[in-house]
């Protein structure tokens, strides 16, 4: 069997993509005139043989008939405008997802944020500093941990998620867990999102969860689990296999509020996560927003060796600026404050182009 896959790329930015728009020499990505594309990456898998060509978006009409339905079919998802379906996000606009670790274990903040003041404190300090959505979690999932009991998760997170509204009407809270439990009692604190790393394939129960309610949800790609996912991680193609991931989970799910993350060195060595971040852009033709999270990953330290930091500032901002001319909407990050400022200073700079 033939599979094809429609890849968007050679992009343009500002003046010069509203141009090249009108011109009909691009396409808008994702119904924003600030970024265009010129070319697309038609793909061809059959079995282990991939085959990859690059065409001008005006000679579609040169193909062959059946490739010229998958293309527009891929093209209508790649150029339509999201649907704003996640509470105080506009998913025209990147927006800056900050991270509350309230774990003892997490990889680079774990404790630091457990007691109630300085939780609260951070969260304050994040939204000031941009972020839109907070994405707070009780149970770490770095490389090599181990699962903990739903009630030792939800006493670490209970006090956070019970007054987040209180405080923070405005903004988007999101939940970061695998179980079922949790998700349900975060619901009725106002909850926004559930960001499952899973993909709702760890408790049983997450099925009947979702077909209950019609939450906006992350569906994160990871190969094995938290405690054995960096254990040799293998994929025929890492690219084409998180899509196909992707597609065959969405048509599992109902309301379709759903947000795609890639799930950077969740089963993922150097090579794949190098793969996933430079080609991006192919998940657009699935049609739903997508979220990346690259901050303080193990990859920027394997990148940069002697010049890898404790923060590893650098190396987030680099991934996100190029994630960000990709078309992507959401970051999730540690350091909002100097993410955000990046990503203003980078997207005025698009903007005169």
């Amino acid at each position: 069997m033939v599979k094809y896959y429609t890849r968007a790329c050679n992009f343009y930015f500002g003046n010069q993509a509203i141009k090249l728009i009108h011109q009909k020499r691009a396409l808008p990505l994702c119904g924003n005139m600030q970024i265009a594309f010129g070319n697309l990456e038609l793909i061809q898998r059959k079995n282990k043989r991939i085959k990859k060509k690059t065409i001008d978006i005006r000679d579609i009409k040169k193909l062959r008939i059946l490739e010229q339905k998958i293309i527009k079919r891929n093209l209508k998802k790649i150029t339509s405008k999201k649907r704003n379906f996640l509470k105080g996000v506009n998913f025209s606009k990147p927006s800056v997802m900050g991270i509350l670790n309230l774990t003892p274990d997490s990889f680079s903040d774990g404790g630091k944020f457990n007691k109630k003041n300085k939780s609260f404190k951070q969260i304050s300090n994040m939204i000031k500093s941009g972020a839109t959505i907070i994405d707070v979690g009780g149970e770490s999932t770095r490389p090599g941990s181990k699962t903990i009991k739903p009630s030792i998760e939800w006493k670490r997170i209970e006090f956070v998620i019970k007054n987040f509204k209180k405080k923070y009407k405005s903004t988007c809270l999101s939940i970061d867990t695998r179980k079922s439990d949790i998700m349900t009692k975060s619901l009725k604190y106002g909850v926004n999102l559930i960001n499952d790393v899973s993909a709702f394939t760890f408790d049983q129960n997450s099925n009947k969860f979702l077909n209950k309610y019609n939450v906006p949800k992350v569906l994160h790609h990871m190969q094995g689990s938290p405690n054995n996912m960096q254990k040799n991680p293998n994929y025929k193609n890492v690219l084409l296999d998180i899509y196909d991931f992707f597609e065959k989970n969405i048509n599992k799910i109902k309301d379709k509020n759903i947000i795609l993350d890639p799930g950077i060195g969740f089963g993922k060595n150097l090579k794949h996560n190098l793969t996933l971040i430079s080609n991006i852009s192919l998940f657009h033709s699935l049609g739903f927003p997508i979220l990346v999270g690259t901050s303080r990953k193990r990859f920027i330290g394997q990148v940069s060796g002697k010049y890898d930091s404790v923060s590893r500032i650098g190396g987030t901002l680099a991934s996100v600026l190029f994630l960000l001319s990709q078309g992507v909407q959401i970051f999730r990050v540690h350091d909002v404050k100097e993410i955000k400022q990046g990503i203003l200073v980078f997207d005025k700079i698009l903007q005169k182009k």
